[in-house]
């Protein structure tokens, strides 16, 4: 790869170009990006944000675009976000982009991916948070997916590893697939985090979670418990996050 600002994820089988989003497009999307403005984080808050880009993610990562930008507004009275955007489709293909401070250039990351079909590889994603969380000060990472086709047990021991270094999982399911919800509960639990079911038809109740998220990523259950007086989704969270706590 010509840019170090995106990097493959793992070591799970090579990595493959999938839709009209060659990698030597989004590199030098990235490279643009990194030369126009470094990344100032003083004070943010860092945030993982990960999501299944197989074939039937394509609406939701749309709406994912649309609904970035108010994660960077909610975190800018707690100090500001960081985040990363991590994404796995097609034959094996799991990719990490570099910290991003700014909703426009996350965004125009995002439009240059088109979802692929393949599997599941949520495991490769927890590696990556475990290994990012050994380079900089990491607390919080999203998940946003609607299957799981991989082994529970290797989940658990990720997802209580991070635990552990106190990385809390928010894990947003689209749907209702009970193999999907099981393992997401999981990795929430585990995590000391929160599992929440969302309605893609509904993107206010995608945004809401994302923000409660965004929230604990910036400035930790203080900045949550401030916004959740104007959000119950967001009070949802932290009910859920108090249940799991082991």
């Amino acid at each position: 790869m010509s840019d170090r600002n995106e990097r493959a994820v793992g070591k799970a089988g090579a990595t493959a170009a999938a839709g009209p989003s060659e990698p030597g497009e989004i590199d030098r999307f990235l490279g643009a990006a990194k030369r126009l403005a470094p990344l100032a984080t003083g004070q943010a808050g860092r945030l993982v944000f990960a999501l299944d880009a197989t074939m039937s993610r394509q609406p939701t990562w749309d709406l994912a675009c649309s609904l970035q930008a108010r994660m960077f507004d909610v975190a800018a009275g707690s100090g500001g976000l960081a985040v990363q955007l991590v994404y796995f489709r097609g034959l094996g293909e799991c990719r990490a982009s570099g910290w991003v401070g700014e909703p426009a250039r996350l965004n125009g990351l995002m439009r240059r991916i088109a979802c692929a079909g393949g599997q599941t590889q949520i495991a490769r994603v927890l590696r990556h948070v475990r290994d990012e969380a050994s380079a900089v000060p990491l607390r919080a990472f999203v998940y946003v997916g609607d299957a799981m086709e991989e082994d529970i047990d290797a989940l658990a021991a990720l997802a209580g590893e991070l635990g552990l270094r106190g990385i809390r999982g928010f894990v947003f399911q689209e749907g209702d697939d009970p193999a999907a919800g099981s393992a997401f509960a999981t990795i929430a639990r585990l995590t000391g985090g929160a599992h929440a079911r969302f309605d893609s038809g509904a993107p206010d109740s995608l945004l809401d979670l994302l923000r409660g998220a965004a929230a604990y990523a910036a400035g930790g259950r203080e900045a949550m418990q401030r916004l959740s007086g104007s959000n119950p989704a967001v009070k949802g969270l932290i009910a859920a996050m108090d249940g799991g706590r082991r």
